[in-house]
């Protein structure tokens, strides 16, 4: 158990929990099933059994069952991808997402995507939003409009310099449109490769695919914009090689044509006292080349991934909103939610009846953001379903080492002579205030020795040579 020093500050109540949790006959087994859910900050509870047998003569190889379990439960991670709700379980879902985005970029022999993928096109372009009236920042030359020179922290960053005249209704509106308006940037990005290369539509699906992976970050002032890794590709993905034609400058001008193009907008029309509106992307527009690990680039496989992978964890709390649905405006008050993002969250709630297919206040703790925060086109790389199964099948493959053992000693892993009998029922979800504390330090003690871990793998490979 972590030294006592770490618990000096908890309430008597969450302290007197912990005391008796720690103390308790079923702790050393409590905290097993809680470090085998990472430190899970709200594991799910279940109750019921499983059972192992011998397909061929039906022998009972292993049995387990949760009545031994502490509280008769067994504890298992929770999975929200929110770092805000459960660091842990976030933890993995961030690094699904780098390795999904890497692989991507460099390869993976184990999923089927080559390391050829390398000498593909590829850039990493950001997409923002447009302007809805001018906030408080840190410009170049240090001073905001306001005259204040703002400290990097400063809560006004982001916020409104004239709240009477900030589009707040627009603002939740793009961001309610932002997915439609990806859609259409890709649609486009597709002809304007295609009239680079002097193909039709057509002729360019026969010779060449374009592929990305993406993630959605929120800006300060409430707006979300986009992350992207674009890549060009032969006619079948990955595993073959791009057309002749097809270059980083080439992708890299097409990008900036797309998303400057008429025709890559999303009108709303009008509702209520709404104008209607054309959206389009801001002016801001970023496209760099990705370049190879260790060649003195800040964008490189790894930043990038570690980027887009950072990002996959987070939604709109760092705007001051709440990361769960908002039931009432009175929750605002509760949780002490900023002016700013309240004039968002009550835009949402204001044009969600003009609006009513958009659902816009299902959505205002977003900002009525209701896209994905993460998501690929098919051919871009492996699945997040398929890290996830190969974690499952590890776990699996562990389990029938361990008790698929034949009546003769000898070890049987082939799932086809196994027979896995269960039954499972939902018991609840969460910890008691002890439980937590302790669950939290459980989880900073995994990911502590995983990242040094990871760092002592870095240091060995680049002390080898190993720059891949």
């Amino acid at each position: 158990m972590t030294d006592t020093a770490t618990f000096a500050g908890l309430d008597p109540i969450t302290l007197g929990d912990l005391l008796r949790v720690a103390g308790s006959p079923g702790f050393d087994r409590w905290q097993d099933q809680i470090r085998r859910t990472g430190g899970c900050a709200d594991p799910i509870h279940l109750t019921g059994w499983t059972v192992i047998k011998d397909r061929v003569t039906g022998e009972t190889l292993h049995r387990y069952t949760t009545e031994g379990e502490p509280g008769g439960r067994l504890r298992i991670a929770c999975g929200n991808r929110r770092a805000s709700r459960c660091p842990a379980c976030a933890w993995t879902y961030a690094g699904d997402t780098y390795h999904l985005i890497r692989a991507g970029l460099a390869g993976d022999d184990r999923r089927d995507i080559p390391t050829t993928v390398r000498d593909h096109p590829r850039v990493f372009a950001t997409l923002t939003a447009p302007s809805f009236g001018p906030v408080h920042n840190r410009p170049d030359s240090g001073r905001c409009r306001c005259g204040t020179q703002h400290a990097p922290d400063d809560p006004a960053l982001g916020t409104a310099l004239d709240l009477a005249t900030y589009d707040y209704a627009g603002a939740v509106l793009f961001n309610n449109h932002a997915g439609a308006l990806w859609q259409r940037f890709t649609n486009r990005l597709r002809r304007e490769i295609a009239a680079r290369a002097g193909l039709t539509q057509r002729e360019l699906t026969d010779t060449a695919r374009l592929s990305y992976g993406k993630v959605a970050e929120f800006q300060k002032r409430g707006a979300v914009h986009f992350h992207a890794v674009i890549r060009l590709d032969g006619p079948e993905g990955p595993d073959t090689p791009p057309p002749s034609w097809a270059s980083v400058g080439l992708l890299a001008d097409a990008i900036r044509a797309a998303a400057r193009h008429a025709y890559t907008s999303v009108t709303v029309p009008a509702a209520g006292d709404q104008p209607a509106r054309t959206f389009r992307w801001g002016t801001q527009l970023d496209v760099r080349p990705v370049k190879a690990f260790g060649d003195g680039s800040d964008i490189t496989e790894q930043a990038v991934a570690s980027y887009v992978a950072k990002y996959a964890t987070k939604a709109a709390e760092n705007t001051g909103t709440l990361d769960r649905r908002i039931g009432e405006l009175a929750e605002l008050d509760r949780h002490h939610v900023p002016d700013h993002a309240r004039r968002l969250i009550t835009a949402c709630r204001d044009l969600d009846p003009l609006y009513p297919d958009r659902r816009l206040w299902a959505w205002a703790h977003m900002l009525g953001f209701r896209g994905h925060f993460s998501s690929k086109s098919r051919r871009y790389s492996t699945t997040l379903g398929a890290l996830r199964q190969a974690r499952a099948d590890y776990r699996r493959a562990e389990e029938l080492a361990t008790y698929g053992n034949g009546r003769h000693g000898e070890t049987t892993t082939d799932s086809d002579t196994v027979l896995v009998l269960a039954d499972w029922q939902y018991a609840g979800h969460g910890h008691t205030p002890g439980e937590s504390a302790l669950a939290a330090t459980i989880a900073h003690d995994i990911q502590l020795n995983r990242e040094t871990a990871r760092e002592a793998l870095h240091d060995q490979l680049v002390l080898e040579g190993v720059t891949a």
